[in-house]
């Protein structure tokens, strides 16, 4: 009778998990409709793929490598090492992947318990025939309990902490890029305000000279106090713009700083910088915008995150269905009794639980995912529109920052040709000083444009590697956690080789 019910619990364990179905949709990533048309030039910026072009562009990779800046290489190298926000990204990998554990360990019974007791007693009677007796008893009991996954909850729910995994690891990527984009913005805005103060000074010291000449000309007779007044007014309007530029580029300094995880005042890196700008060439992108726009690890992110949204679905349906498991329990029990046996006892059968009256609860909980994945799906479509946005953006700024750089190139000729002449004319008296004055107005102003359009220029280079996704590369554990850092998490928590494991290559 035993092996009966033996063999009819084994077949019913059977039955059960191969009747086990998966609820709730499956993933299939959002369609942007738009990307097919999108045909964008860059404005005259790219190449057609090269044939047989490697998966990673390089050239987008080490975008920075363009400037041939090694003190640009050195900080930015600085920065991923040391950077907070980049690390505690890294640390979110480490998290989704322990949630991920806790998600694949419901494939196993969920209850395993194991249970004792060792009970000794002692009695004394009284009176003229006194006694004294004892006894011990013990147990040992094994408990087990396992919800089969009938409705496919716990493979959902595996599924969308793997999305959520994927998707830490894009976000890390994607840290990365933001991270290299900014350091390189700081840096070179840095430099074009320490240009600005370089052009500033020089400025003041060609108007300092004009207003030597005028005090000259006017004690020995030669011209009128308006002359010195207009002259000593345009010095000190020159020299009262140097305070404020020197604010914003230590403001630049401190906040290049805190990106490289150092305190205010540690920059010796920006201490024998040279006082011009690097002359660029036209940026050329051998790729196509709508696929580099599709790898931007913003957008596999949220890709991603709608893969973890849509198991959420499945794994509320389940909820509408039974429970249903298998139970099991091992036994041995005896005491110190004379005559009594020890005694050994099993039981294993089939269980289900079942919410019959959830009054709407689930399926409003059902409907409040679905409804998720949809915000999910259009948060997707609405990081790709701006990627594209953000693309074209930087990709126009470049171009027109180029051509503008060469008429204030003529302009800032013209300018300084003026200041000759009228200078000339007025030291030979065919002219008076506001002529002069006018000139050297005109000189600061056109090279002051120059300069900021020269650092917009840059700076709109680096927003377009930005925005195509360029500047992040393969993270190991090791970058993730240094050597310190692991220490101090082992000496807190048993990690086992979760420090050690190699994270998975996500083909972009």
């Amino acid at each position: 009778m035993k092996t009966v019910t033996y063999r009819i619990m084994l077949l019913f364990a059977v039955t059960m998990v191969t009747a086990c179905t998966t609820l709730g949709p499956d993933y299939s990533e959002p369609k942007v409709d738009w990307l097919a048309d999108w045909e964008s030039s860059l404005y005259g910026q790219i190449h057609p793929p090269v044939s047989g072009m490697s998966e990673r562009n390089q050239e987008l990779e080490f975008w920075w490598l363009s400037f041939a800046d090694p003190v640009l290489n050195e900080l930015l190298k600085t920065a991923r090492a040391e950077n907070s926000s980049l690390r505690i990204a890294g640390l979110r990998i480490l998290e989704s992947r322990a949630v991920l554990g806790i998600a694949q360990g419901n494939r196993y019974p969920q209850a395993q318990r194991a249970t004792g007791a060792v009970m000794h007693s002692d009695s004394w009677s009284t009176g003229s025939n006194a006694s004294h007796s004892n006894l011990t008893s013990y147990d040992v009991g094994v408990n087990l309990g396992w919800e089969l996954d009938f409705w496919g909850r716990f493979q959902r729910g595996i599924e969308s902490a793997d999305a959520a995994f994927f998707s830490s690891i894009s976000n890390e990527k994607n840290a990365q890029v933001l991270l290299n984009a900014l350091v390189a913005q700081t840096y070179f805005s840095y430099r074009t305000t320490a240009r600005q103060i370089y052009i500033a000074k020089q400025n003041a010291a060609l108007q300092k000279r004009s207003l030597e000449i005028t005090e000259k000309l006017y004690t020995s007779g030669q011209s009128g106090e308006l002359d010195v007044q207009q002259a000593k007014n345009q010095y000190l309007v020159t020299l009262s713009t140097i305070p404020k530029l020197e604010i914003g580029q230590q403001q630049l300094s401190n906040a290049l700083g805190v990106l490289l995880g150092r305190p205010p005042g540690n920059m010796p890196e920006l201490s024998a910088l040279p006082n011009t700008l690097p002359a660029l060439s036209k940026t050329m992108i051998q790729d196509l915008p709508a696929r580099l726009l599709m790898r931007r690890p913003d957008v596999r992110t949220s890709a991603w995150q709608v893969a973890a949204q849509s198991a959420q679905i499945g794994l509320a349906e389940a909820q509408l269905y039974p429970s249903i498991s298998l139970l099991g329990n091992i036994g041995w029990s005896g005491s110190s009794l004379g005559g009594n046996t020890n005694t050994l006892s099993t039981a294993v059968g089939p269980s289900f639980t079942w919410n019959l009256f959830n009054y709407g609860r689930i399926k409003n909980n059902i409907r409040v995912q679905d409804v998720r994945l949809q915000q999910a799906i259009e948060s997707y479509q609405n990081t790709v529109l701006q990627a594209a946005r953000e693309i074209d953006d930087a990709a126009i700024v470049v171009v027109k920052t180029l051509e503008q750089d060469a008429i204030l190139q003529q302009s800032l000729a013209a300018a300084e040709r003026s200041l000759t002449l009228s200078t000339s004319r007025y030291q030979e008296g065919y002219s008076d000083f506001q002529r002069v004055l006018d000139a050297q107005r005109s000189l600061a102003t056109q090279s002051n444009k120059l300069v900021v359009n020269q650092g917009e220029h840059i700076n709109a280079v680096i927003a377009l590697y930005k925005a195509l996704g360029g500047g992040w590369q393969p993270t190991s554990v090791e970058q993730i956690v240094p050597k310190k850092l692991r220490q101090q998490m082992e000496q807190r928590t048993d990690w086992g080789d979760q420090l050690e494991q190699p994270l998975p290559t996500l083909q972009e």
